[in-house]
């Protein structure tokens, strides 16, 4: 089962636990997927995506390494 909720900024930042200006600045440093979805000039990515970007992300204290 897929998740194909969009998430803004917002929603990213309470889901990492981070500001909601700490979740632009991954994606102006090029640290965030790029958006699955763009309405004007507002990005959105799918709560899926969202997951495993934080999954494979540096820093992940529950990331195992191989």
């Amino acid at each position: 089962m897929t998740d194909r909720r969009l998430w803004s900024y917002k929603e990213i930042a309470a889901h990492i636990g981070v500001q909601t200006d700490t979740v632009r600045s991954y994606r102006k440093h090029g640290l965030l997927p790029a958006p699955d979805v763009v309405e004007g000039t507002k990005p959105y990515w799918f709560a899926d995506t969202i997951r495993a970007w934080v999954l494979r992300r540096p820093g992940n204290r529950s990331r195992r390494d191989s």
